[in-house]
């Protein structure tokens, strides 16, 4: 039988074999036709405004976007994200629910819900909250027997979702449950260490619930033990190199936010560490970035030192600039901050992809200039992501029906289809306060 895990890893290695030749590079993102920086408009009078928020078709209409104010641009967005969820909803659920197939964030059921709990916050519209909680609740009954534990791809992304969204609903015997289930979860003894299936992953949602239910709700005491092995598991590997902490995922020593080390140390980050640990941690993003690409771009693995082909959030800059804004926040090192703005300087050149999503596509590497408009409060970056979502805004429907661009294997996903590129629009209404789903907290 190919399981979820098999599949993806066969998808990885595919992407990267066929990744490898410079045509394959070219072919791999529109040229950025979008100028470094357009101030918005001020209109002073109402027929100004109106021809400020006015936009036309045809070939101006995107500069049109990028001039547009910031208060009419995000209702704009808004709208758009709120016909897609309703699309969404309809082509994943229906309207009395459909069989669960693949109940996980990434692919399946459950990022339809994470939308819907997102569209709750940004519009306090009740009913997708309720929607939310019916369809975790179907997520539950699929994912009983899966082996599977983590926020993203596992048992750990249903009961935690399904925990939070009972907490905003009043709903505490739901509440009790989800937590209780998620303390029955077992991790396996084989579990790797990385985010989308590891002891990464299972962590991330421990962090999830502490965050939205309260600090303690998941004991340091218990993700301690976690963390001791990842640890321990990184030095063993890491002794046999110049890198503090090295991992491994199916025989691969990966780099990126998914299977490698950016996405390890995104959430070391964020636990308890002792001073040891977490100059392993240090020591490790500067070994990243000592061997970095001449570009400011990250190798997909440490065996893949000459194919500076990936700018995707699973393998290459955007996950590792994300990555580097937390450790700039963390360790107060400037070299992390160049090391971010670097990579974001790969993504603005080279990360309009010819995909819609947030693990490889379009939509998640606009986060990189959200997190740095966060971090520096510079508003060329969000002026970037601004430009990434108007780009979408203004042509991914056409160009995915056209073949232009790539929907995703699964088309109205949250990590690979318009799912995602629904979350970045509500998450545009304020840029100040977006988080790439499930990655930043």
């Amino acid at each position: 039988m190919v399981t979820h895990v098999m599949r993806l890893k066969i998808k990885t290695a595919t992407v990267l074999r066929s990744s490898l030749t410079p045509e394959a590079m070219s072919n791999r993102f529109f040229p950025n036709p979008m100028p470094e920086f357009i101030p918005e408009s001020t209109p002073s009078t109402q027929q100004e405004l109106q021809e400020a928020v006015t936009v036309t078709t045809g070939g101006d209409s995107l500069l049109n976007l990028l001039a547009m104010p910031h208060a009419p641009l995000s209702q704009r967005l808004k709208r758009a994200a709120l016909d897609l969820k309703e699309t969404i909803v309809m082509e994943t659920w229906g309207l009395t629910g459909q069989r669960v197939g693949d109940f996980t964030l990434y692919c399946g059921l459950l990022g339809t819900a994470f939308l819907l709990l997102k569209s709750y916050h940004v519009t306090c519209n009740t009913n997708d909250l309720a929607l939310c909680s019916q369809i975790v609740k179907s997520c539950d009954a699929a994912s009983l027997s899966s082996r599977d534990v983590t926020f993203i791809c596992g048992r750990a992304g249903v009961c935690a979702l399904g925990a939070v969204a009972a907490k905003h609903a009043g709903d505490d015997e739901s509440l009790r449950y989800y937590l209780a289930q998620f303390q029955q979860i077992k991790l396996p003894k084989d579990l790797p260490d990385e985010l989308l299936y590891g002891k990464g992953g299972f962590l991330w949602a421990c962090l999830f619930l502490n965050k939205h239910l309260g600090q303690g709700t998941v004991p340091s005491s218990y993700t301690a033990t976690v963390v001791d092995e990842i640890i321990k598991n990184g030095r063993a590997l890491g002794q046999k190199r110049k890198c503090p902490l090295m991992f491994e995922w199916y025989g691969e020593k990966y780099w990126g936010a998914a299977h490698g080390l950016a996405g390890i140390m995104n959430v070391l980050m964020d636990m308890e560490l002792k001073p040891d640990e977490l100059e392993d941690v240090r020591g490790t993003l500067k070994y990243m970035i000592h061997n970095r690409f001449p570009s400011g771009n990250y190798p997909a693995s440490d065996k893949d030192k000459k194919s500076d082909v990936l700018v995707h959030w699973c393998h290459g800059a955007p996950g590792m600039a994300l990555t580097l804004v937390k450790a700039a926040k963390v360790f107060g090192d400037k070299e992390f901050l160049d090391a971010a703005m670097e990579a974001g300087e790969v993504v603005w050149s080279r990360g309009l992809l010819k995909r819609v999503g947030i693990c490889h596509g379009i939509s998640g590497n606009a986060y990189v200039f959200l997190s740095l408009y966060q971090l520096t409060g510079n508003t060329k970056y969000l002026y970037r992501a601004k430009a990434f979502a108007c780009f979408l805004l203004d042509g991914a429907h056409n160009l995915i029906s056209g073949g232009e661009m790539h929907g995703g294997d699964s088309p109205h996903s949250l990590f690979e289809g318009v799912g995602g590129m629904a979350y970045l629009f509500l998450d545009m209404v304020n840029p100040s306060q977006s988080k790439f789903p499930a990655y930043e907290l």
